[in-house]
């Protein structure tokens, strides 16, 4: 529609109603009318477009959706009742019993239970690969190999995956590529524009900024989403027209938000790397981090997550946790607020030990999905809860 980001995240909208309203209505209706038998039997036959239940769509999930594809760079997509039911059905829409899925190491744990506990039901394998070695890549693709998976940054490890490498690989071998790109957003990073073919997402988090609602969408090429919306219309992980509305209202916001995110989260590390006792620190945009000159090349900023050791271990770690006095202690994250959490004891519990130090998920890492108070203030908290942890 236009040509700036900022502009469509804004302008792009349901058209208006006969009430001629500025801003777009929340379309609270399970289904909606025929003109007559024809227009029905049309409608069911998908001859025409148009709304018939709000299982299969509605306005609001429709603009939504239509923002997020244009901001994404994407031809068409599927709004889900929450990103979990996006990462499962980006895959199992696609797949047939005995398919294989490669997938980077490094992932969110529920979409690792995904590919170890449920996908084995139906007789899908997967294989997981480290971000950095080639041969694993090559070694891991089998002829039955019909997905590659990947997140970058990576929850919450925040290892990067060159998308120009990754995609190129995918495509000379004939592979669907799927990235989760949750943690950078649209407006930090377009996967689609270094080769992706869906781009998956969790609303719950940045795209909405607020914690306020649970949210997924899948983007990506249209006959790939044409399979996709077909098995989510069957199945109905359908997305609520209030949170649809939410998100969509929130994506307005989401270029200074995620500016803001990204200045004070680079900001905090830059200030835990100086401090004597942190062992590590790890935020794309510090020169320190491995892949800090691939992130710089793919990434518009560092995002908004920090992830961090203490020295001490894990019982210095807890001790940490338990002197913050305004933080959020919350496996959320993507927040206007600050937020904290321990991963190898929340969000990543279920994976083994052995399979969290794979990934750089250390006992004692701590993620913190920096907000936008005032960076002086966050610091000053992060300060004291250091200094009353010794």
């Amino acid at each position: 529609m236009f040509d700036n980001f900022e502009t469509d995240a804004i302008r792009i909208q349901t058209p208006r109603t006969a009430q001629r309203e500025h801003s777009t209505p929340v379309f609270m209706t399970s289904s909606f009318v025929f003109d007559d038998a024809e227009h029905a039997r049309a409608m069911f036959a998908e001859e025409v477009q148009g709304n018939m239940y709000t299982r299969f769509s509605n306005p609001n999930t429709t603009e939504m959706i239509d923002k997020l594809a244009k901001l994404e760079k994407c031809e068409d997509g599927v709004p889900f009742a929450s990103g979990m039911a996006a990462v499962f059905n980006s895959m199992f829409a696609l797949l047939k019993s005995g398919d294989h899925i490669l997938a980077s190491r490094s992932i969110f744990g529920s979409t690792h239970q995904v590919l170890t506990l449920i996908f084995p039901r139906f007789n899908i394998t997967h294989s997981y690969a480290d971000i950095g070695n080639i041969k694993e890549w090559e070694d891991g693709v089998k002829p039955n190999t019909k997905i590659v998976y990947i997140e970058t940054p990576s929850n919450p490890a925040l290892d990067i995956i060159d998308l120009s490498w990754i995609s190129e690989f995918c495509k000379a071998r004939g592979l669907i590529l799927i990235v989760d790109n949750c943690f950078a957003t649209p407006y930090i990073q377009r996967p689609a524009e270094f080769g992706a073919d869906l781009i998956v997402h969790s609303g719950t988090k940045f795209l909405d900024g607020q914690g306020r609602v649970i949210a997924g969408a899948v983007l990506g090429k249209k006959d790939l989403i044409k399979e996709i919306r077909f098995i989510a219309r069957a199945t109905g992980p359908s997305l609520s027209p209030m949170n649809a509305w939410i998100i969509s209202k929130s994506l307005e916001t989401l270029s200074i938000r995620m500016e803001k995110h990204s200045e004070n989260a680079l900001k905090l590390a830059e200030f835990l790397e100086s401090h004597s006792e942190i062992e590590l620190v790890k935020y794309p945009f510090l020169p320190s981090h491995p892949h800090y000159v691939l992130a710089k090349k793919q990434m518009k900023l560092g995002g908004g997550v920090v992830t961090f050791i203490v020295k001490g271990g894990v019982e210095r770690g807890r001790k940490f946790l338990d002197a913050l006095k305004w933080f959020s202690l919350t496996a959320n994250l993507g927040d206007s607020r600050t937020t904290v959490t321990h991963p190898a004891s929340t969000t990543h519990a279920k994976l083994k030990e052995e399979e969290r130090q794979a990934v750089g998920i250390l006992p004692g890492l701590i993620r913190v999905s920096v907000g936008l108070e005032h960076i002086d203030d966050i610091i000053a908290e992060v300060k004291q809860a250091l200094t009353a942890s010794i």
